[in-house]
């Protein structure tokens, strides 16, 4: 049961998608269709999805447009484009994250780029909005790789507990096309939404008091800090594109920079 949240307007709020979901032969050029409207990016890393060129290419198309960069963690699954789950003992998941993450790190580093966060992907998000223990792994491993990261995940008291209890940034995710319990919590068994007008109607309701429908029909009052923007719906593009008209994103760090006063 998530603790009392208040409404509240939100007035800024990143926007995030995913990019070098191509591995060999099998390519994913439409994603960068989204990358004009985001201020953050996912990259694979080679596990669920990401050749190291592809990886490469990514990198530098986000460096052009100068978005916040992140690792985008997965299963070792690239057949199932890591929506298959695997159960892997604490220490075999840590090996996971921290591998991928280190590997993107010295990617960027190679171009005068740092990453700022990690967000999970696949099977593996939805085992960490389920599973207490492994949302805190994950949290565990990203602070040993660097204690500044930031962990994207879903919205949910998991990822709140996670982030008081390891001491670690978090940035809660909402994604307009998902469906919600009342908890506030993604319904991961629902189909997706993919009507423009409804997304966007509901996009105005969590900028306004920080609720999104139910799948009861009533409201639930959730954290905001970012929206996931997925290729993977038909109307991702026109979704995005309205999203921006109705507000600026800024990244996470710094939108906490401008709450804090820094700038």
């Amino acid at each position: 049961m998530q603790k009392t949240l208040e409404r509240r307007a939100i007035k800024n709020i990143d926007f995030n998608c995913d990019l070098a979901q191509s591995f060999g032969i099998y390519k994913n050029d439409s994603e960068y269709g989204l990358l004009d409207y985001v201020s953050s990016v996912n990259i694979a890393c080679g596990f669920h999805a990401g050749d190291p060129l592809a990886i490469k290419t990514a990198l530098l198309k986000a460096k052009e447009k100068n978005v916040v960069i992140g690792a985008h963690i997965g299963f070792d699954d690239i057949q199932g484009f890591g929506y298959r789950p695997m159960e892997l003992d604490e220490d075999e998941l840590e090996a996971l994250v921290m591998y991928q993450v280190g590997a993107i790190m010295t990617f960027a580093k190679a171009y005068n780029m740092e990453i700022e966060h990690v967000r999970p992907h696949g099977a593996l998000y939805r085992q960490a909005a389920e599973n207490l223990d492994v949302s805190r792994t994950i949290a565990k491993a990203v602070k040993k790789c660097s204690q500044w990261l930031v962990y994207y995940g879903a919205t949910g008291e998991n990822l709140a507990t996670v982030a008081e209890d390891e001491n670690i940034q978090v940035a809660h995710e909402v994604h307009l096309e998902k469906i919600y319990d009342e908890e506030g919590n993604i319904d991961f068994n629902a189909r997706d939404l993919e009507n423009t007008e409804i997304s966007i109607q509901r996009f105005k309701t969590l900028l306004q008091n920080s609720q999104v429908t139910n799948n009861t029909g009533g409201k639930t009052i959730v954290r905001a800090d970012s929206i996931h923007f997925s290729n993977k719906i038909s109307n991702a593009k026109e979704l995005i594109i309205k999203a921006r008209e109705i507000i600026e994103p800024l990244p996470y760090n710094y939108k906490n920079a401008l709450q804090s006063g820094w700038v």
